[in-house]
């Protein structure tokens, strides 16, 4: 049941871990004035955390040990407020982050939506949905701790390791220097860890890629898979997805436990190496058990943001592939785009010209070949021919949803790359096969075709095509709430409903693909005369399987071997007895 797209992995481009990591905090920088205040707040809780081995120091060595209770007290009281001060900021340090991250992560998400909107045909027609929601939700999701715990874990840890590091290099060298024997053990490990860790994580993230992508094409095919009977397969591909999805997280986590293994290792041959040096180096006897607490201390403080900041570049290192994902999305040139020098286009009388137009969805197989014609303002043009003969190609180019490959498309006497994207497609009415219903009302789904219309105009629109009575009987009416892809409504209502958003457009150039495909005779009889009126006085070009639909056109173009084989009214071509006449006898 799983297609070869869902299974196979995706490819993402290798980046220098440098070059991710400083794209992604530069979403951070943004936010200066947000920084600064935090940053004030890391200084003070910093201060206090270096303070307190100084207070338990003084209070054992000074007060305790010479029996002074009421400077103990004042101690404590003082240590008390700094340390009562420290919490209440802390709350509100993470309070700030977690707005400013969560801004950054909508900003991101916005992004890459946004992106999205701009790519061509290609770039969806060669990905399964699920796989573009993975990079939208769950990846952009995993970047929300890294930029958090940029500020909150590696700046303060950052700052209080090298604070740490001089208070005890400046109260005892060589108790300093034990302390901090494996650090070379810790760095050598990090280093050995970190490659193999970050491809690990790549590859568990295309495994959910995967995952999502069947998930979502299994719900929205569940109709398919229960038409065949097919949920066994489903579940098997299901369980195959899971269990490479489980398998690449262990593997992942099995290398990412070995950061903290490290950090431990490390963190044990220090403190012993330390307890070694003041008991049988220096000799710390009994008057100096303050200043060893302290010690303890302060090596508690240095190894414990290493610890954090292992943590943090473990995560950096696990997240590193979601962000190459998401920025890989935003730095996709979109296949179709505005060049520099594009204008407006004017207001469309309708004229459409192919010049020696050719086209390729895949290097080396043409489907349109030196195609040339000239279409009147007005004019109602039918493509037929065979499926893949190159009728919906056709429509495409002018649309501009591809560009040619070769030769030009005009409207009016404007190249279509020449000028601007919307407001070329702003003039076109464009309706499918896949008639698309949103979430919402009925209403909601029509006005999608001119936003700013009124409701008398909506109603309208769905009257000339036929829609309105069946609106009126259900039980809302217009404001009936429509779930996803127009859930409840039959085929040809579906279809009635799109055909009135395209009619309440009010194109200048009118395109109908498979346009009445899901309509039954008699409704079909009746949106006739709908398309009929509509029709008049704009230039339209109507794509049918059913030959019945099309004998009113202007002129007829039979499409075949990559261009236009045949061309004439229905009388014309009928009299040729050639391919249109073969194709109407087999319809008869």
């Amino acid at each position: 049941m799983a297609a070869s797209s869902i299974r196979e992995d995706e490819e993402v481009s290798q980046v220098k871990k440098s070059v991710t990591i400083k794209r992604l905090l530069s979403y951070l920088f943004k936010y200066k004035k947000t920084i600064t205040i935090v940053m004030f707040i890391m200084a003070y809780c910093v201060g206090i955390s270096l303070v307190n081995p100084l207070i338990i120091e003084s209070a054992i060595d000074d007060h305790i040990t010479p029996g002074d209770i009421k400077g103990m007290l004042v101690l404590v009281a003082i240590a008390l407020a700094l340390n009562i001060g420290k919490v209440i900021l802390v709350k509100v340090r993470m309070y700030v982050m977690s707005q400013m991250t969560n801004s950054i992560i909508q900003n991101i998400r916005e992004e890459v939506f946004t992106h999205l909107q701009t790519l061509g045909f290609g770039f969806f027609d060669s990905r399964p949905t699920g796989k573009i929601l993975s990079r939208v939700m769950g990846d952009v999701n995993s970047l929300k701790q890294v930029l958090q715990n940029f500020v909150i874990t590696l700046l303060p840890d950052f700052i209080t390791v090298v604070a740490v590091m001089g208070i005890m290099l400046v109260k005892n060298p060589r108790l300093a220097l034990a302390g901090m024997t494996g650090l070379p053990i810790l760095i050598t490990g990090l280093f050995v860890i970190e490659n193999q860790c970050r491809v690990r994580w790549q590859i568990h993230r295309k495994k959910s890629s995967n995952l999502n992508a069947f998930l979502h094409e299994d719900i929205s095919g569940i109709r398919i898979i229960k038409v065949f009977a097919a949920e066994d397969e489903a579940l098997e591909t299901f369980d195959d997805l899971t269990k490479e999805h489980r398998d690449s997280f262990m593997d992942a986590v099995r290398v990412n436990d070995a950061f903290n293994t490290v950090i431990e290792i490390s963190t044990a041959i220090s403190v012993v190496c330390m307890l070694f040096v003041a008991i049988n180096v220096l000799h710390i006897d009994a008057s100096e058990v303050g200043l060893l607490v302290a010690f303890s201390s302060y090596l508690a403080l240095f190894w414990q943001p290493i610890a954090n900041l292992g943590s943090f570049y473990n995560q950096i290192i696990s997240n590193l592939a979601a962000a190459e994902r998401v920025f890989e999305v935003i730095d996709m040139e979109p296949e179709i785009k505005d060049g520099e020098s594009v204008t407006e286009m004017p207001e469309i009388t309708g004229r459409v010209r192919f010049k020696d137009v050719g086209f390729s969805y895949e290097d080396g197989v043409p489907v349109l070949k030196d195609v040339n014609f000239d279409i009147r303002p007005g004019e109602t043009i039918a493509l037929v021919g065979p499926t893949g003969a190159g009728k919906t190609t056709i429509v495409n180019l002018i649309s501009r949803f591809y560009d040619v490959q070769s030769g030009t498309v005009l409207i009016d006497d404007s190249d279509v790359k020449d000028v601007s994207i919307d407001s070329l497609r702003s003039q076109l009415g464009i309706m499918t096969q896949d008639n698309f219903l949103f979430s919402g009302t009925i209403r909601e789904n029509i006005r999608y075709g001119k936003l700013d219309a009124t409701d008398e105009e909506i109603e309208e629109a769905c009257k000339k095509v036929g829609a309105h009575d069946f609106v009126m009987k259900l039980e809302k009416g217009y404001e009936t709430e429509l779930t996803e892809r127009g859930g409840g409504l039959s085929a040809g209502q579906k279809q009635l409903l799109a055909f009135a958003r395209t009619i309440l457009s009010d194109p200048r150039i009118l395109i109908l693909d498979e346009a009445t495909s899901s309509i039954d005779t008699k409704t079909e009889l009746l949106v006739q005369k709908g398309i009929a009126t509509i029709l008049e006085g704009r230039t339209s070009f109507v794509i049918a399987h059913r030959l019945s639909t099309i004998r009113n056109a202007d002129r007829i173009f039979v499409v075949q071997n990559g261009g236009i084989a045949e061309t004439g009214n229905h009388e014309q071509l009928m009299a040729k007895k050639g391919i249109y006449y073969d194709l109407n006898m087999a319809q008869a």
